[in-house]
This record gives C-alpha cells, sequence and structure tokens, in this order.
C-alpha cells in the first residue's frame, strides 16, 4: 500500500532529544513553525530513547527531530546506526533544517577555576582548540547526552566545573556565561530530520535517502553506484556502518538529489533491487 502524504493534522505528538535548551529543541521549534503542527512535545534523554519510542508507539500521530549531521565532525553515528531499523514500521525522514552552532562556556565559576567540562561529545571536539589553548593538560572532559542536560548538571555549589552549550540554555536554566563563541570553527552548523509515518509531497528541490546491504563479494557496492551514474543521479552522500550481524558485512547509507516518485528514481530501484540483500527507502524530503 502507498504511503500516505504528510498530514499535519494528524500530529498529535513530536519527540526530540532533550532536555528543553537543545539544539534539537531549537530544530524542533523550526519545524513546528514550518508545518504548523498543533502537537504536544516530548523530550528524550538519547537519540536511541527517541528511535524506540517512535517505533514503539508505530503510529502517524507521533514524529520526531533528531541530528543526523554536523558540519566540523561529521555524520552522528548513533542516528545513522538506528536508520536501518525503521524499515520494519516504514518510518520515514519528512523534512531536514539546518541549525547554527554556537558555543559558550557556562558555570558557575570563574575560567581559571575550571577543572572540568562537560557537554556532548560532538561538542566537546567542536571545542578542543578552545580547551586546549585555555587550560591545563589535567581538564577532565565529561561526555552527557546533550548540551543542555549539561547544563542542567551545573550546580552553584560546583565552582570547578564547567558545561559547553548555548547561550540560549544558559539564559533558560539561569546559568551564568563565562564566555561566548568558543567554537574552533565559525562556520559550525548541524543538520536535523524530522521522522514520520507519511512521505513528503515533491518539490522539485528534493534529496532521497536509501539504506542497503549487499552479498560480501567485491564489486558489490560498485554495481549500485554504476546504475545511479547510469540514470543520470547526482549522489550528495556515502557512508557505510556494520551490520552488527556478520563480520564483514556491511549496510551502506547514500544521499542523492531526486524524489521517490521521480520516474528515473523508480527505474534506478527497480535495477538497485537485483543486487541488493536489504533494501529500504529511508526518505524523500526537502531542506526548511
Amino acid at each position: 500500500m502507498e504511503q500516505e502524504l504528510l498530514d499535519v493534522k494528524k500530529v498529535r505528538k513530536l519527540l526530540f532529544l532533550g532536555p528543553n535548551g537543545s539544539y534539537s529543541d531549537f530544530a524542533k521549534n523550526k519545524f513546528i513553525d514550518k508545518f504548523n503542527f498543533n502537537c504536544v512535545s516530548t523530550n528524550l534523554k538519547s537519540i536511541s530513547a527517541v528511535i524506540k519510542a517512535l517505533k514503539d508507539e508505530n503510529s502517524q500521530d507521533i514524529v520526531a527531530v533528531i541530528p543526523i549531521e554536523n558540519s566540523i565532525e561529521g555524520i552522528v553515528r548513533e542516528t545513522l546506526d538506528n536508520l536501518s531499523s525503521l524499515k520494519k514500521e516504514g518510518i520515514k525522514i519528512i523534512a531536514e533544517t539546518t541549525i547554527d552552532i554556537k558555543h559558550a562556556l557556562i558555570g558557575y565559576g570563574k575560567k581559571q577555576d575550571i577543572k572540568v567540562i562537560r557537554s556532548h561529545p560532538q561538542a566537546l571536539a567542536q571545542c578542543k582548540h578552545f580547551m586546549n589553548a585555555n587550560f591545563a593538560d589535567s581538564l577532565i572532559e565529561e561526555a552527557t547526552l546533550s548540551t543542555s542536560s549539561a547544563i542542567k548538571s551545573l550546580s552553584e555549589k560546583d565552582k570547578i566545573t564547567a558545561a559547553i552549550g548555548s547561550v540560549e540554555c544558559a539564559n533558560m536554566y539561569n546559568v551564568p556565561i563565562i564566555e561566548e563563541n568558543i567554537n574552533d570553527e565559525e562556520n559550525n552548523k548541524t543538520r536535523f530530520i524530522l521522522l514520520g509515518k507519511f512521505l513528503a509531497p515533491q518539490t522539485g528541490k528534493d534529496k532521497t535517502s536509501i539504506t542497503f546491504s549487499t552479498e560480501n563479494k567485491a564489486g558489490a557496492l560498485s554495481k549500485i553506484l554504476t546504475i545511479l551514474e547510469s540514470y543520470e543521479i547526482n549522489m550528495s552522500y556515502i557512508d557505510s556502518r556494520p551490520s552488527k550481524k556478520e563480520l564483514g558485512e556491511y549496510v551502506f547509507y547514500i544521499d542523492f538529489e531526486g524524489h521517490i516518485q521521480d520516474d528515473k528514481v523508480q527505474k534506478a530501484f527497480s535495477d538497485i533491487k537485483n543486487f541488493v540483500k536489504m533494501f529500504y527507502v529511508i526518505g524523500s524530503y526537502s531542506s526548511i
């Protein structure tokens, strides 16, 4: 049965990586404004928890927002590892958006007194040069599930621990800002995706994401790439992850220009399916 096009009236719940004040929270607000969702928002502690809740409820009245790629650190592995598991429930990417990431050092102590800095692993990596230049080698880095959870965990009595996160989140939790704009790279952006049991309509500026696995044989992947090239389909991203089923077996992820309803994409998929063990269209969607 053909998947239904996005119907915003059916959406009653939106899940996102929290707590409130996370960059996923800001992305969630962009999606709500764009699609005029009239729904309840619920934050969860991890990307895997968001995906699990989305799959467990398995309903058209629930959508979810999670990060998928950062311009500095690359793909979010936890997201990529979960995408191929969406096939059974028919959950797809409906849209994507990009958020500017501007990190600040946040805490109750003075900069010279900081001994511990906590944040999401990607945020810590994105401020590595700043930390190396401003703190001793003995600085302790603590990984948290999100930047906002790092900020929320700070205590006024603890003057030696700081967090990395957004100014907006610091203001939300009334935690002092020690220093702003501490990103190692100025052009720091994160791409977020909206997931749900709908198909996004064609816009003419669409991207399609697919995941598949092949036989563990030489040239198996090149056959897929040759098919895409033969239909003049422009590929923008490719990655692979272990299948977790067999040593040496991988699941591939590809993004390319076009929509699943495009004639040449349909023909390419028909050819590709002859050379794969597993194949799933994660979604055709546009950026907002």
